[in-house]
């Protein structure tokens, strides 16, 4: 694409071809922009600004103007940007291109809230807000109504703040878009523990990690966890906060604030076993799947010696509460089959040999009740279940006749 960019340059020289020369460079920048090159981004999209007459060709004038000041953005010229946006914001509301004011609105705030000027950015999200709203297009509305919360939040205005992220939260469903749904509903959670709704921002931080889905974008998992953890910890519930903090740690492409943050909880806690089985004890059962699943995602990406001890602690505690054995035991294998077949085998690995490691009633005990839970689900999954843990037994020298 660049190179045939360059070729239209020279087929179509500024001097004969004013017009055409133009918008070849402003499509040559918008190519290089994307690649991460902007200071050729920037050269190009200012000999397109110059080739478009503002007079006659005002909004193609603006569209690259826009584009300029995205590229002076990315090379941290700040105030050049905001230039830009402004002006080209200016020409699209005169030309009554709502969409486009709004785009360009939402990228000047994005600048002022870096050059330090809230306010400014607050009165510019607002008004791509608006602009987003008129034309419907929910994703973008989301977009700007959590730069919005983000940039009140960041005053002091919790409860503002809050208000503007619900909305975010409601745009990005309605748009189906769930990488803004998880970033909005993290925002919105952080804002709800910032006006002391810890419950609120429970329910909050639950959804983004739902949208961050952890195979999908584990460092929004991690962060959705994260500040789950505080949530829990700030209505006094310490199993369900180390457990949150664990799983976020066990994320292993979590970034290293996310990290601290989460290890700094389970230090003000103390650490102790059995979380896991001690929230599900109080949780509805509605909610014991993804818990078990984040569970055992953790155990598959853990040190041998961690995976280790968290399985024990799910075979001792099971063995202890033979009234929810099956139950138990259903959500386990439901939550392996979750797993791709190397880490499945990793697990059921483990698993083998911790039983293995029991008094021989207790692991007879176990075994029966997995072998009984593996009958609940579908055939395809069955053999699955049922074929893994044989095989892997048969290699540890263990009775190979399980489900």
């Amino acid at each position: 694409m660049e190179d045939e960019l360059r070729e239209r340059l020279r087929r179509y020289p500024h001097d004969r071809y004013p017009v055409q020369h133009a918008t070849a460079q402003f499509h040559l920048g918008t190519v290089l922009l994307n690649g991460d090159r902007s200071g050729e981004a920037a050269a190009a999209l200012r000999a397109s600004v110059s080739g478009f007459d503002p007079q006659r060709l005002p909004v193609e004038h603006a569209k690259a103007t826009n584009m300029l000041g995205a590229a002076l953005r990315a090379l941290g010229d700040l105030p050049g940007a905001a230039t830009a946006f402004e002006r080209a914001a200016t020409v699209f509301e005169r030309n009554a291109m709502a969409a486009e004011e709004a785009a360009a609105r939402y990228n000047l705030g994005l600048v002022h809230r870096a050059s330090g000027r809230d306010a400014a950015a607050v009165g510019c999200f607002e008004r791509a807000l608006r602009g987003f709203d008129e034309v419907r297009l929910a994703g973008q509305a989301s977009a700007a109504a959590r730069e919005l919360g983000a940039t009140l939040l960041s005053t002091g205005d919790a409860d503002a703040a809050a208000a503007v992220l619900q909305r975010a939260v409601d745009a990005a469903s309605h748009a189906g878009d769930h990488a803004a749904l998880g970033a909005a509903a993290n925002a919105l959670g952080l804002a709800h523990l910032a006006a002391d709704r810890a419950a609120e921002a429970v329910a909050a931080f639950r959804t983004a990690a739902v949208a961050h889905p952890r195979s999908v974008r584990p460092d929004g998992y991690a962060m959705a966890q994260a500040n789950l953890a505080l949530a829990h910890e700030r209505l006094a519930d310490p199993p369900r906060a180390r457990l949150a903090a664990r799983q976020a740690l066990g994320v292993p492409a979590a970034p290293e604030p996310v990290r601290a943050q989460a290890a700094e909880v389970i230090a003000r806690l103390g650490p102790a076993a059995g979380d896991v089985l001690t929230v599900l004890r109080v949780e509805d059962a509605e909610r014991w799947e993804p818990i078990v699943r984040a569970e055992v995602a953790r155990w598959a990406d853990a040190p041998a010696g961690a995976r280790r001890s968290a399985v024990g602690e799910w075979v001792d505690g099971s063995l202890a509460d033979p009234g929810r054995g099956p139950e138990l035991a259903r959500a386990l294998l439901g939550a392996l089959l979750e797993l791709p077949s190397p880490t499945m085998d990793a697990v059921v690995r483990t698993l083998l040999e911790t039983v293995s490691e029991r008094s021989a009633a207790d692991g007879q005990r176990f075994r029966v009740e997995l072998s009984r839970a593996m009958g609940f689900f579908h055939v395809p999954q069955w053999l699955r279940l049922k074929d893994t843990f044989n095989r892997l037994a048969g290699e540890l020298g263990q009775d190979p006749s399980w489900g």
